[in-house]
């Protein structure tokens, strides 16, 4: 088995990563382990906001086969950000939020397709789950063609309350949905915005449709019924950008 560079094996190793400001994407842990260390453990992880996963030890073993004492950490390739510090900096460069929120989307190559797309667009900022997104590894900043090494990346532990924090801040929630009704063309974007969109499956969760100020759809005219997300991503994108230079259309 190769050695893996994005991986960090063991407790106190972990822990002391985690310490030193180290980006830990998520840590994997055999289920009932016990003890101060895995304490220790568990108490830097919710402390820093680093996802922790309960996985099987056949898991863990399939990634390391030394000794990992049941616990093994990937190493983000990027570092986070927090929104809370980022959305001051764009006002007060006088420009109008453009945020993109990601629910649920947990293909690796669509979240760096999207990623590339957005930088692209001049989106200021990505928002993802802490839980249930695609881990941000190699793959998705090689998807992203370096993007994810550009656009900041905003990890959250409840997605609700940032949106709550976002709309406060004088953010129109604008959901892509095909259960909407209006297209995404009749929407004004030429306003500080963040968009959302969801899983392909699934689609947003009811929870932040609730949360939207509007539902928009992009209109299609073959058979197929939807859009790949990274696809979809692009037009809803390009919109804003099309509404922000031409102000007078939109």
């Amino acid at each position: 088995m190769a050695k893996r560079t994005d991986l960090l094996i063991g407790i106190r190793a972990i822990v002391e990563a985690i310490k030193s400001g180290k980006e830990i994407d998520k840590i994997l842990i055999r289920p009932g382990l016990r003890g101060e260390l895995i304490g220790e453990l568990m108490h830097e992880a919710k402390a820093h906001q680093v996802p922790v996963q309960y996985v099987p030890m056949e898991k863990i073993n399939r990634l390391h086969s030394g000794n990992h004492q049941g616990v093994i950490a990937f190493i983000s390739p990027i570092e986070y950000s927090k929104i809370e510090n980022i959305l001051p900096g764009i006002f007060e460069k006088g420009e109008d939020p453009f945020l993109l929120i990601l629910d649920q989307i947990t293909d690796v190559r669509n979240l760096g397709a999207i990623a590339r797309s957005a930088e692209c667009a001049g989106v200021h900022a990505i928002i993802v789950p802490e839980k249930g997104s695609a881990m941000i590894n190699a793959d998705a900043v090689k998807t992203s063609a370096g993007a994810l090494n550009i656009i900041p990346v905003v990890r959250t532990s409840n997605l609700r309350q940032t949106i709550d924090f976002l709309r406060n801040s004088g953010l129109t929630l604008i959901a892509a949905t095909e259960k909407a009704a209006a297209h995404h063309y009749t929407v004004n974007m030429n306003t500080p915005v963040a968009i959302i969109l969801g899983n392909e499956e699934t689609g947003i969760s009811s929870e932040l449709i609730r949360t939207a100020d509007h539902l928009v759809k992009i209109p299609l005219m073959g058979k197929v019924e939807s859009l790949n997300v990274s696809a979809a991503a692009s037009v809803i994108l390009f919109e804003v950008v099309k509404q922000r230079l031409s102000p007078q259309s939109s």
